[in-house]
């Protein structure tokens, strides 16, 4: 009896999640080291170099720090216990990312000039987003314990893609004159609902439920166009309703990051599904034609690659126009980019920048503050974060046991790559800016909650994936 007690608590203590738990003290220790240099950098009375030290958070507003990372070791033993074969990489690697979100968050909330107001509780707020998202994350896991039911009401997640963003288009129509352009949000009483946040993850389940069931005839072709071989139009019939919706973003919502995440998404996933080029440049060409004419057709897109055009860097010889659009619609971008040329090769140091002078730093432009703070350096870090997440999505792909698992993954891990390409891009002038947030690092709720789910997706996907690995020997 005693022996098999033994042989039970080795066995506990070998499939015991040692790796994760291990990663996990990285983003562990990286946050506590930021809480206390925030903390060492308030004390100092050092005036004289630093403006903005009656602003940085006192010990109460570094709170949230230590609440995060109370909640992610919670997390961890959760899975432990009910997940154990789940990938071990994936939540440490988002851990990091969250943690740094909240930790700037509680930095940049009492700095935010005051136009808008100082925030001193955004770090706390950012930490209940948090604790929302890895709820829902955990409760993605419970739930989906057949991820193949969600293939067979594909054509349900297509309704619900457009259910979600007809109250903006309607919002769109009805304010098609304003000059503001921001209709994708929605304000019920004090919350604001950001539907392209959901519309993503019913947009790649749709595709991969599809493709799965229709990647043969997408892949031979039916009908001759010439060196093109097309579908027959039963199955090319969803695709274009799924475009549309893209089309309705870009003209009518006037979201081109969305318009251009759903576009994205479509040619990844069916270049996966089919491994047809043609499929992919015809597409893109498609693409290009229908960009130009909502550039003829649109103002606020030809104000968008204004600012890509507009150069800064010859400030001393700018005419009165441009000297006027660099403190006008160009101000956001021309802020960030000096923001980010601040912060040289190691940064100012965190704490020690200025970076809420960039206006709406802590959602569109969060990334410009990491770069004043942490540098060229810690952009590098953060980037390379990111494309090991995008790694492990894509090796939970390779992984799973299914078809449909593995085309979900797939689309799903392209959501945090084309998210973080489009949205950095855009903060360092090489694409149009959009309001896409930056994943765990941006404030906001809806982004928070919609990116765990995406991960709590992964999660399960790996651990059915492994599970029946070991049923199969």
């Amino acid at each position: 009896m005693a022996q098999q007690i033994t042989q039970q608590a080795t066995g506990a203590i070998r499939q015991y999640r040692w790796k994760e738990l291990g990663l996990l003290i990285l983003p562990c220790s990286i946050l506590l080291l930021l809480m206390t240099q925030l903390l060492v950098i308030h004390s100092s009375n050092d005036t004289t170099t630093l403006n903005n030290l009656k602003n940085l958070p006192i010990l109460d507003g570094l709170i949230p720090i230590l609440g995060f990372i109370a909640a992610i070791l919670v997390v961890h033993f959760i899975l432990n216990i009910f997940f154990r074969k789940a990938d071990q990489v994936l939540l440490p690697l988002v851990s990091l990312l969250s943690g740094l979100g909240v930790v700037m968050m509680t930095r940049l909330g009492p700095d935010i000039p005051p136009r808008v107001g100082p925030i001193p509780n955004l770090g706390s707020k950012q930490l209940v987003w948090v604790l929302v998202g890895l709820a829902i994350c955990l409760g993605t896991m419970f739930i989906l314990r057949n991820i193949g039911w969600l293939s067979r009401y594909k054509y349900t997640w297509l309704l619900f893609c457009f259910a979600v963003l007809l109250p903006s288009v309607i919002k769109g129509i009805l304010t098609f004159k304003n000059a503001d352009p921001t209709r994708d949000v929605l304000n019920f009483g004090p919350l604001n609902l950001q539907p392209s946040e959901f519309l993503k993850i019913g947009v790649v389940i749709f595709f991969a439920g599809y493709l799965n069931d229709n990647r043969d005839i997408l892949a031979e072709g039916h009908y001759r166009l010439g060196p093109l071989r097309l579908p027959p139009l039963r199955q090319l019939g969803p695709l274009l309703f799924m475009l549309s919706i893209a089309l309705l973003s870009f003209l009518v919502v006037r979201e081109l990051g969305l318009a251009l995440l759903i576009y994205s998404l479509f040619l990844c996933m069916t270049y996966v599904a089919t491994g047809k080029k043609s499929y992919v440049l015809v597409s893109l060409g498609a693409f290009l034609l229908l960009g130009f004419i909502g550039y003829s057709l649109l103002g606020y897109v030809q104000n968008r690659f204004a600012t890509v055009a507009f150069n800064p860097a010859d400030w001393a010889h700018l005419t009165p126009a441009e000297d006027k659009f660099a403190l006008g619609s160009g101000n956001q971008v021309y802020q960030g980019l000096t923001s980010v040329a601040s912060g040289g090769i190691l940064g100012s140091g965190f704490g020690l920048g200025l970076p809420a002078r960039v206006p709406v730093v802590d959602s569109d432009m969060a990334f410009t503050a990491y770069a004043e703070e942490f540098g060229l350096v810690g952009l590098f870090a953060i980037i390379g974060i990111y494309l090991l997440i995008v790694h492990r999505g894509f090796r939970i792909a390779a992984e799973a046991s299914d078809t449909f698992s593995k085309l979900l993954a797939a689309g799903l891990t392209s959501v945090f790559a084309l998210q973080t390409l489009i949205i950095t891009a855009g903060d360092l002038k090489l694409l149009p800016l959009t309001g896409i947030p930056l994943p765990y690092l941006s404030n906001g709720g809806n982004a928070i909650m919609a990116n765990f789910i995406i991960v709590g997706i992964l999660l399960r996907i790996s651990h059915n994936s492994a599970v029946e690995r070991e049923g199969a020997y």
